[in-house]
């Protein structure tokens, strides 16, 4: 069975910059804190070993989510096609973008979409300023991905703000109601309002899923695995956040839960591929 990771950000070029590897000691007491140990290629910065512990795990694939966030560092949506373009069988390139100038953004989204990436991912709550999703100055943003028919990643869960408002569904709720046709993804599957953004995407069709680092050793994850059996087969991904989270061990606890063969594939990979274009 081949698989799609939804969310990596490989040791590759600017991410060795970023507070991710950067800090390392810090990404590290977040891994221990969900009951895993830091993956060895993170810890010595290696891709090839990265390659190998993909293939050790059956992971086909890794969507390279970029960013944009001047107090989490910014990793440029050239230099993530570039990264990607080394190992074009292995990732997938997401390009990130600044959300607070609405010209700008715009013009970074046309550009980053010429480069090649599949989607575009914000972080609005560690823009400066924090933003909710549902800030009135995002929604031009939103209705060109909508126009153009852009998959459109949103951090909306975990650390995704100065406090827990930022995380709160009724903010994505809101983006989903009136833009209807636009497909976003809810990076970090809005933790810890797991009942509540359940809810949400029972209602809206235009949402999918990715809990990603949060789907274990945390509350919820029996209700995201309830949703998986049911009405979320084909809107949930499959992610590990790598590199807060080891391939393996990961991979071998999602398949641990008690989610039905049947739905397993989808999951594990067609929702991935058939939201982003991929063979």
């Amino acid at each position: 069975m081949k698989i799609i990771d939804f969310r990596m950000r490989p040791p590759l070029g600017s991410f060795l910059q970023s507070r991710i590897y950067a800090a390392a000691d810090n990404r590290n007491r977040y891994t221990r804190s969900l009951g895993f140990e830091p993956p060895a290629s993170a810890e010595r910065q290696s891709i090839d070993l990265l390659l190998e512990e993909m293939g050790a795990a059956g992971i086909a694939r890794g969507v390279v989510v970029g960013r944009n966030s001047p107090t989490l560092g910014v990793i440029p949506n050239d230099d993530v096609v570039a990264m990607c373009a080394r190992y074009p069988d292995r990732f997938v390139p997401v390009g990130s973008i600044d959300p607070t100038n609405r010209k700008a953004a715009m013009q970074a989204i046309d550009e980053a979409v010429a480069l090649g990436v599949k989607a575009i991912n914000i972080e609005p709550g560690v823009a400066a300023p924090p933003l909710h999703s549902d800030d009135r100055r995002l929604y031009p943003i939103y209705a060109h991905c909508e126009d153009q028919g852009i998959v459109l990643i949103v951090m909306s869960g975990g650390a995704a703000g100065p406090d827990i408002s930022y995380t709160a569904p009724e903010h994505i709720d809101r983006v989903l109601g009136d833009f209807p046709t636009l497909k976003i993804v809810a990076s970090h599957g809005n933790w810890p309002w797991v009942q509540e953004i359940i809810h949400v995407a029972f209602r809206r069709a235009n949402l999918y899923l990715s809990p990603d680092m949060y789907l274990h050793g945390l509350p919820g994850t029996a209700d995201y695995v309830t949703a998986i059996n049911g009405f979320l087969a084909d809107r949930f991904l499959f992610g590990t956040a790598y590199p807060f989270c080891p391939l393996d061990d990961y991979l071998a606890r999602f398949l641990a839960l008690p989610i039905r063969e049947s739905v397993l594939e989808r999951v594990l990979h067609d929702n991935a591929a058939a939201l982003l274009g991929l063979d």
